[in-house]
């Protein structure tokens, strides 16, 4: 356990809320930052309603005691506060609270923050070495800019659903919100290269990134593929479109992935079903033939998986140091990451569970930390602290 975390003694002022936006609160909180969550009266962040699930349901609880367990998945490690920015003193306050802040960060629409005197133009100022960070749908000065945008339509319109689903079948969204999570990821590292260049030059940054910039930038190969290659794919199932055999093959009791991303493994893969002939045949022998024959190499490999077990083949694929494993429910993943020592799980208190931070710190895992707060919990505790804090202008 991380005992002083790295970002101990900066404090965020949050006013973001669903996902992109708490999901950076949330890494910076994890890596020791006092993250204060800045909330609308009566209703805070819209995912505290998202449910179900909720924590520990029961079927005569009433519904403001019900807590969304999508909104704890994503707020941990912050302090909640209360404020109106439509009057005129919460907004005073709110611009005071993040002048003591090293970090603001926002997911409101183009201009709001400047309406509101909390931009990073108006807030530098005053205090010169402030970072701020937005995330926004299309960008803040794009022909795009005024347009809403939501992780689903943006997996829609930047390609991501496009290459999602089976051959011949329709688009599918990514069943995680990828696009939020790879924008709060990025504003993220942005974040950080920002206070680390402020250690330099005493100077802050205004970090921007866009829902749609982030889900282009998440295509990579694929984009570059459009670019330099003349390719544009649609979708391919569980298959790759470069590397063979690369996908999910069924057995007798259920689906694995096989993942022979070169000549080495698929050399294994051939040993494995007992045809090693297969290796040397011209309509295998390397990568881009084998892509080229894969529906005549499946005709070989699928009636050979179906043949037997899961875990007949993964046992053998594994001795030949093939990367390879079930397709698993979300409750047999984290099952099997517990019996593999990798602690998975971030326990807080009130019986707050979720999976934790993935970054290792001189090889410990970051375990320290309280639960989301309930709406406006420290409300009254930060008015009071911000009397002793002063501005760090």
């Amino acid at each position: 356990m991380t005992k002083t975390r790295p970002l101990d003694g900066i404090r965020v002022i949050d006013f973001s809320r669903v996902l992109a936006g708490p999901l950076v609160g949330q890494i910076l909180g994890d890596l020791g930052a006092d993250v204060i969550k800045i909330e609308r009266p009566g209703h805070g962040d819209d995912t505290r309603t998202w449910g179900p699930p909720w924590k520990n349901y029961a079927a005569d609880d009433e519904p403001e005691d019900l807590e969304a367990t999508y909104y704890m998945a994503i707020n941990r490690n912050k302090r909640s506060i209360v404020l109106d920015l439509k009057d005129a003193d919460d907004i005073a306050f709110a611009r005071r609270l993040a002048l003591t802040g090293d970090i603001v960060l926002d997911n409101f629409k183009p201009g709001f923050m400047a309406q509101l005197g909390l931009d990073r133009a108006s807030l530098a100022a005053d205090k010169p070495d402030i970072i701020t960070a937005t995330v926004t749908a299309f960008g803040g000065d794009t022909d795009a800019a005024h347009l809403p945008g939501y992780d689903l339509a943006v997996q829609g319109m930047s390609g991501i659903m496009h290459l999602t689903g089976e051959v011949g079948g329709r688009a599918l969204r990514v069943g995680i919100p990828v696009v939020d999570m790879l924008t709060g990821y990025n504003t993220t590292v942005g974040v950080l290269a920002a206070l680390h260049e402020r250690e330099q030059t005493g100077v802050g940054r205004h970090v921007e990134v866009s829902l749609m910039d982030a889900g282009l930038a998440a295509l990579l190969n694929h984009q570059t593929g459009v670019l330099m290659g003349g390719q544009n794919p649609g979708r391919g199932g569980n298959r790759h479109y470069s590397i063979a055999p690369y996908e999910s093959y069924t057995c007798a009791d259920g689906d694995i992935i096989v993942a022979a991303a070169n000549d080495k493994l698929y050399a294994g893969v051939c040993r494995v079903i007992g045809r090693p002939e297969l290796i040397d045949d011209p309509r295998f022998v390397t990568n881009t033939i084998r892509r080229q024959n894969l529906e005549e190499l499946n005709e070989i490999l699928e009636p050979a998986f179906a043949a037997n077990t899961r875990a007949h083949w993964i046992a053998k694929l594994r001795d030949e140091d093939v990367p390879c494993g079930p397709i698993n429910s979300l409750r047999e993943a984290l099952d099997w990451a517990i019996d593999m020592g990798m602690e998975p799980i971030f326990t807080g208190s009130d019986d707050y569970q979720a999976v934790r931070n993935p970054v290792r710190i001189d090889g410990a895992v970051i375990t320290e930390g309280q639960r989301p707060p309930r709406l406006g919990e420290h409300t009254d505790e930060i008015r009071a602290e911000v009397d002793t804090w002063g501005d760090r202008s």
